[in-house]
């Protein structure tokens, strides 16, 4: 049996070890020491491996700077601020951080900070009582107290309100929230991770977020590159993509080597979610191999 064939069988047989672990709670104490090993296992040269690890796809230098990161703080509880383009995955990272942490068992909720009205997050992250404004007739926890023991996601932390941002920064120091309407408050334990696609740094200097806030936040910063910036990634994203979306659409998904190269050469300002919409076009819109012409106009162009 070849070096590359038995690398491939211990990883195999890791992998399907730690899944044991995170699924039945099992080998807990060895957890650290197999991803070690399964960090330092050489992967076999294989064309048709596609490189994955915390569930996202890629094998590009800067790439690997986050996977080293994800290693080192994914076991703590520390305060993880992701920053990085929209449609660079950040959701993504906060899902391995909360998976591949302590707190896995417990509940993960996140919350778009911009998709939800001013007036309306304070009862969505807190909670509210029954009476405190209309429409709420009964009693609700918020996500803090939901997932308490587990992960919250601030998604688009930099479009919370400053009023917001002064309630949040309270609940951190003091681990405790009030519900809207209630006089009481509720001890909680949750792991925050937060996003932004926004200079917050930037931002504390013309006082449209919080300085304070923003140290309780920025323990860790992880920076995720925009996808121009990921040399190789993109081929592997393709692959991925084709056997996912082929799949969902009931056919088989192909891709000429010419228009991979177009992909390749394109920028990407809409980053991982624009190449999937992509794929999902030219999958949708072609029944066999997909060439340059079957691609959008801007990326035939190169423009």
């Amino acid at each position: 049996m070849t070096q590359s064939r038995l690398a491939d069988e211990f990883r195999a047989r890791l992998e399907a070890l730690l899944a044991d672990a995170k699924t039945a709670g099992v080998l807990e104490d060895l957890r650290p020491v197999l991803e070690e090993v399964l960090r330092i296992v050489p992967v076999a040269a294989d064309p048709s491996a596609i490189p994955r690890r915390f569930g996202m796809i890629g094998d590009s230098p800067p790439m690997r700077q986050v996977f080293a990161l994800l290693e080192k703080v994914a076991a703590s509880d520390v305060a993880v601020l992701i920053q990085g383009e929209t449609g660079t995955g950040k959701e993504l990272v906060a899902k391995a951080l909360h998976e591949y942490g302590s707190r896995k068992k417990k509940p993960f909720l996140a919350e778009n900070c911009a998709a939800v009205p001013a007036d309306l997050l304070e009862s969505e992250l807190f909670g509210h009582k029954r009476g405190s404004f209309t429409g709420a007739v009964v009693d609700r926890d918020g996500h803090f107290v939901a997932a308490d023991g587990g992960t919250v996601f601030l998604d688009e932390i930099g479009d919370m309100p400053l009023a917001m941002q002064s309630k949040l920064l309270r609940v951190l120091q003091e681990g405790e929230v009030r519900p809207v309407g209630s006089n009481k408050v509720i001890k909680v334990d949750v792991r925050i991770v937060a996003a932004t696609n926004k200079d917050l740094k930037a931002m504390t200097k013309v006082g449209t977020f919080r300085e304070d806030l923003y140290f309780r936040l920025n323990v860790i910063t992880i920076q995720l590159p925009p996808l121009r910036e990921r040399k190789g990634d993109v081929r592997h994203l393709v692959r991925y993509l084709l056997q996912k979306v082929g799949k969902e659409m009931g056919r088989d998904a192909e891709l000429s080597e010419e228009a991979l190269q177009l992909l390749e050469r394109w920028r990407w300002p809409g980053n991982v979610r624009e190449l999937d919409n992509e794929i999902r076009r030219a999958v949708a819109l072609t029944p066999g191999v997909i060439g340059p012409k079957d691609l959008s106009p801007a990326i035939q162009k190169g423009v």
